[in-house]
């Protein structure tokens, strides 16, 4: 009997985690963590998201400030504002929405975000530290993956992942994740040939395509873990992933449902982005004193 992966209930449980640390991190240090979201245009979905980001950031206690610009803003214009708060001693993360209008260009805008507030790990500073295994910050998405896998006790190490999709958002670091937790990984994509006998080796099979029920039963090995990370709609309207849950459910040992899987975990692991982002603040203010501190001491002396 397959089991179903309760991306909701990890979700609320990390949720927890992150408040108690916050409250403590506050009651410490006097900092409140701040999060700016930008978003630009009317895109529907993308505006669902920023409010669940908003929603999620109150509930934390954290500082969130949203900045809703037009379609025709001009590119100087959101520069400007991410260097404002890039300066902005009470935001910590700055996000910028994704997908931009086209006049815009998302690697300049990404590459404009201070490293130390790109709580998407979008940054190529970011990617390379990813790359390194010495990081910061971590995309939301696959972060929230590892964490699900992690909290339904699925061993990694050994084990043989595929993932399709080879995106800078979900595919490519994912792909870096399970190497640095020991897994063989295979990165699969539309040029990918033979596709189905690829991805019946994977022990565990990440799935982020991006096409309604793209995956079917007999592209899945017997007892393998399938975390589904699509969101799309189907021919009535509702909501599906890139699996096709019904018929991959009867031979997976574990399964993320859409929704109620992978979704919850995104925002949630922003939420801990945005904390780490200012713990890191607090401490380079405390060394930044101290060094003045001690400074002022020398003089003196």
């Amino acid at each position: 009997m397959s089991r179903i992966i309760d991306g909701k209930a990890i979700s609320a449980l990390e949720r927890q985690r992150i408040k108690s640390q916050t409250e403590s991190f506050i009651n410490e240090s006097g900092i409140v963590p701040g999060l700016a979201v930008i978003i630009v245009g009317e895109d529907p979905a993308s505006k669902v998201y920023v409010k669940n980001k908003h929603k999620g950031c109150l509930d934390m206690g954290f500082v969130s400030k949203i900045y809703e610009l037009p379609e025709n803003t001009e590119e100087r214009e959101l520069l400007n504002l991410i260097d404002a708060l890039n300066l902005d001693n009470e935001i910590h993360g700055i996000l910028v929405q994704l997908p931009l209008p086209k006049h815009l260009d998302e690697k300049k805008v990404i590459a404009r975000i201070n490293p130390e507030k790109d709580v998407d790990a979008f940054h190529t500073q970011n990617v390379g530290k990813i790359v390194l295994g010495e990081y910061d910050f971590l995309p939301c998405t696959p972060a929230g993956i590892m964490v699900l896998l992690r909290e339904s006790g699925v061993t990694i190490e050994g084990k043989e992942c595929v993932i399709i999709g080879r995106s800078n958002i979900v595919g490519k670091p994912m792909a870096l994740l399970m190497l640095h937790a020991n897994a063989t990984v295979t990165i699969c994509h539309s040029k990918s040939v033979n596709l189905p006998e690829i991805t019946r080796r994977a022990d565990i099979l990440i799935v982020a395509v991006g096409k309604e029920k793209f995956v079917k039963a007999d592209m899945v090995k017997e007892g393998a873990v399938v975390i589904d990370v699509g969101m799309n709609r189907d021919g009535n309207g509702k909501l599906c992933g890139d699996v096709d849950f019904e018929e991959v459910l009867k031979v997976a040992s574990a399964i993320t449902p859409v929704p109620g899987g992978v979704g919850p975990m995104t925002i949630t692991m922003l939420l801990q982005n945005t904390l780490t982002a200012a713990k890191k603040f607090a401490l380079q203010k405390n060394n930044l004193f101290y060094r003045r501190k001690t400074q002022k001491r020398r003089k003196n002396y």
